[in-house]
């Protein structure tokens, strides 16, 4: 890559100078390429630890189904999945975002740093309280839809249970995930990490075990509500302080809305099939499968869009990278480091999961028996899942980027519910073959 004089002026004049110091320093150095072992060597550890923090929450999830107020509250599966994907959609995006501006140099500088992290983390407070609330309430909508009638008591409970795991994860896992930003530098390492975000806010959210059977504290749903909701101005103006935060705040709600939605449908299969005999182990699977899948895509995204703010802008396409609907074997065959990357993440998808089903097999969870026909078709629904959401990325993050829009920003939460949505159906109907072919 050669530089001109007048690129020189043009790219050290005003904010771009620190950004493009990083570049010129990598430039000097002899940048290269990222090789297939490097990138492996960077996604696979976070990835496993991740995926076996998916395995802790899907055996969570297989005790606590069996809780009465699991039974009760039937609506808590509808909201399992988008409380997750939530917390996955608010914590990777938010990693996306803290890899773009570390590799462009805008947190080298001390005070930089300490503003874009406090407001970032103001931003998914904000996010998670209110998204949060509208997915207790998709959940009882969708309920209601399907039973007919809606119990107000109920509702209360999955509202004021639901900000608060959101808003417990979001505390506990945004300062874990902005400590381990602002000391590492490659989107393979936090996105990932951030998936982590499953156990944290699944473990939150049962802790709502017992609070409907307490009939002499039915003012503490409505409160806890009320506690939140007051809370948001304060989440607002402190989020506003950063100017590129601050466009967040104002656009980037439809997409974790969206995204809270499609999960939501995805936890009505759910709700559907996870008291249903013949898919029994559906709750102990459904947060591996679709946490795998939300993991190795929003790396993938992750990737996609640093690379695209380090060597091009907003509008305009690397020459390679201009077509709307690329070729699938360009995506996954070609030289490109981007196409590397993607047959890497692809891959580890089948080790990842042979290690995550023995060890649910090796602690006894799931109540299904892995035998080979399951594994077969769990191990090809995977590979589906995580094939059409690769696809998915690259396609979704070139028009975003064609369209200026910040894919760090907008692309992770659409590709996490459609993680979330596929998986469940794909897992579903896994088991269905399973139980079709031991019936016959």
């Amino acid at each position: 890559m050669v530089l001109t004089n007048v690129e020189l002026e043009l790219c050290f004049h005003g904010q771009k100078l620190r950004g493009f110091k990083c570049k010129v320093t990598r430039l000097a150095n002899g940048f290269l390429p990222e090789t297939s072992f490097s990138i492996a060597s960077q996604v696979f550890l976070p990835f496993l630890l991740s995926g076996l923090g998916m395995v802790a929450t899907g055996l969570l999830m297989d005790t606590v189904q069996h809780w009465p107020v699991f039974q009760t509250i039937t609506e808590i599966f509808i909201l399992v999945p988008a409380l997750l994907g939530l917390k996955g959609n608010l914590e990777m995006t938010l990693a996306s975002r803290l890899s773009t501006a570390a590799n462009a140099g805008q947190m080298d500088d001390r005070s930089d740093r300490w503003e874009i992290i406090t407001c970032n983390l103001a931003l998914i407070q904000l996010q998670a309280t209110v998204v949060g609330l509208l997915a207790a309430l998709a959940a009882v909508i969708l309920e209601a839809i399907s039973k007919g009638s809606v119990d107000l008591s109920h509702a209360a409970v999955l509202c004021a249970s639901s900000v608060l795991t959101a808003f417990l994860a979001a505390l506990c896992l945004g300062e874990s995930f902005c400590f381990l930003r602002s000391n590492m530098q490659h989107s393979g390492i936090a996105v990932p990490s951030a998936s982590e975000a499953h156990l944290t806010s699944l473990w939150s959210s049962t802790r709502r075990r017992d609070m409907s059977f307490l009939p002499d504290m039915t003012w503490l749903p409505p409160l806890v509500c009320a506690v939140f909701i007051v809370m948001t101005p304060f989440w607002v103006c402190a989020a506003k302080r950063s100017p590129s935060v601050a466009k967040v705040l104002k656009s980037g709600w439809l997409p974790v809305i969206v995204a809270m939605i499609i999960s939501s449908i995805g936890g009505l299969i759910l709700d559907k099939t996870v008291t249903n005999p013949n898919f029994e182990g559906m709750a102990v699977f459904t947060p591996v499968m679709n946490g795998v899948g939300g993991s190795l895509v929003a790396i993938q995204a992750s990737r996609i869009s640093t690379f695209l703010h380090l060597w091009s802008k907003p509008g305009v396409l690397p020459y390679k990278m201009r077509q709307n609907w690329p070729n699938p074997c360009t995506i996954f065959f070609s030289s490109e480091v981007n196409s590397r990357s993607a047959r890497i993440l692809f891959f580890l998808a089948l080790p990842g999961h042979l290690v995550f089903l023995y060890t649910i097999r090796l602690l006894h969870g799931g109540h299904v028996s892995l035998s080979f026909p399951f594994v077969m078709f769990y191990l090809m629904a995977a590979l589906l899942q995580v094939g059409i959401l690769l696809y998915v990325t690259e396609v979704l993050v070139r028009l975003m980027w064609r369209k200026e829009v910040d894919p760090d920003n907008f692309s992770i939460p659409y590709l996490t519910a459609l993680a979330d949505f596929l998986g469940t159906a794909l897992l579903a109907g896994c088991f269905h073959l399973v139980w079709l072919i031991h019936g016959l």
